[in-house]
């Protein structure tokens, strides 16, 4: 039974005014004067959310980091599975990117459980036109399209060798496993029905190793 599993914001918070010695410990530019954090219970929508947000919002990725094990290992159940910085010229611009960030985990996430369980899962999507925090990061054009694809490890490598082959991508990021949360797979880019068709590969290659595991080819 497929179904769409939540993601949640775990906390969120403003810090207007930022101190000279606080913008040195995180690089923030100098004429950012407020930054925002926040947490969430899934690393992978995290990702998505905060190049989105770059796209919508006057704000800069100052920091993300996924933590190790997250949600049922931290100190905090605000704690989640990873944290983001973002910052801005002012806090409204601010509250602008924490906006855009919890309305994409908590409305967009593709995140798919195959089971009443939720053992067997994966994150496909394709995201048509690819953020500032991605072209940063990866190098990857402005305009051009994504498709962020990761499961757990076997399932994750055995599919994502069969979205590129349906697929004219180039790879932009592989998630080598096992990842701190024990995940694999990669994010891939190129036109936007190209993405599409490794998206839609890539999920039903997670599905044939889920519901036939010790079959080989």
């Amino acid at each position: 039974m497929k179904r769409r599993l939540d993601a949640h914001v775990t906390m969120q918070k403003v810090v207007p005014n930022v101190t000279q010695r606080y913008r040195d410990l995180w690089e923030i530019p100098k004429d950012h004067d407020s930054v925002g954090f926040i947490s969430c219970d899934n690393e992978d929508v995290m990702w998505l959310a905060l190049d989105d947000a770059t796209k919508r919002a006057k704000i800069l990725a100052v920091y993300a980091e996924t933590v190790y094990g997250g949600v049922e290992y931290s100190w905090s159940k605000f704690g989640g599975e990873i944290t983001a910085i973002i910052s801005g010229e002012n806090v409204s611009d601010v509250r602008n990117g924490l906006f855009y960030m919890k309305e994409f985990i908590e409305n967009k996430a593709e995140i798919y459980m195959l089971n009443e369980e939720g053992t067997l899962g994966y994150y496909a999507d394709c995201i048509p036109r690819a953020g500032k925090y991605y072209q940063r990061t990866l190098g990857i054009p402005e305009g051009q399209a994504i498709a962020y694809l990761v499961s757990t490890p076997v399932e994750s490598t055995y599919a994502f060798d069969k979205a590129l082959k349906a697929s004219n991508t180039r790879i932009a990021e592989l998630f080598r496993p096992p990842s701190r949360v024990n995940t694999g797979g990669g994010i891939v880019t190129g036109t936007e029905s190209a993405c599409r068709a490794a998206v839609k590969a890539f999920a039903e290659a997670v599905e044939y190793c889920a519901f036939h595991p010790m079959e080989v080819e």
